[in-house]
């Protein structure tokens, strides 16, 4: 049986350096709250607010170390309280989205972009997937038992030697399955 743990994860944002400093003050530095999963991947004790056409979330963990885009991650259900139609799409790929205004205690930024619902994931350390014959972007169905069990299918495999294994899914999909962080994941075979 192939089990891997899963992590729920609310909404949060990811800033680029040049934000930062707008946000916090020229020359801050992000201050780690707690380690993640991920290593060197850390939630941060600052927190911003998130304003969209329609509504606003105040709040909203900053996850460091800083990254080369700014990006936030939101539920479908977020999305609709903000008034904003994000795509769904993997870390990174943030060309084309909707943007907001993000408000910090030194200024606040308007992203033209960067606003996603993140595509459920798996990562996996490459020795993990070699173990269980899995690709870098393979597609997987994994079976997750929580009160009301699910199958997440189309859920994407991101292999490399600097992750731990975990499974990502948003808190939309993790109220539908009844799971928590922490619980185990079964990935189904083919």
């Amino acid at each position: 049986m192939k089990q891997v743990p899963i992590g729920i994860s609310a909404r949060h944002i990811h800033l680029s350096p040049e934000h930062i400093e707008v946000l916090f003050g020229t020359g801050y530095q992000l201050k780690e709250l707690k380690p993640l999963s991920q290593p060197g991947q850390f939630a941060a004790e600052e927190q911003v607010a998130i304003i969209g056409p329609k509504g606003k979330f105040d709040k909203v963990r900053i996850l460091g170390p800083a990254r080369g885009k700014t990006q936030i991650e939101v539920s479908r259900t977020d999305a609709f309280a903000l008034g904003v139609n994000p795509p769904v799409r993997e870390s990174g790929n943030i060309a084309g989205t909707p943007g907001l205004i993000v408000r910090g205690p030194a200024g606040e930024v308007e992203l033209q972009e960067g606003v996603i619902v993140a595509a459920r994931h798996i990562h996996f350390h490459t020795e993990d997937a070699a173990k269980w014959g899995i690709t870098d972007k393979q597609r997987l169905r994994v079976r997750v038992n929580g009160e009301r069990p699910l199958i997440f299918e189309d859920v994407i495999a991101r292999v490399s030697e600097q992750y731990a294994l975990d499974m990502h899914i948003d808190t939309d999909e993790g109220n539908a399955a009844g799971v928590k962080t922490g619980e185990m994941a079964e990935i189904l075979e083919d």
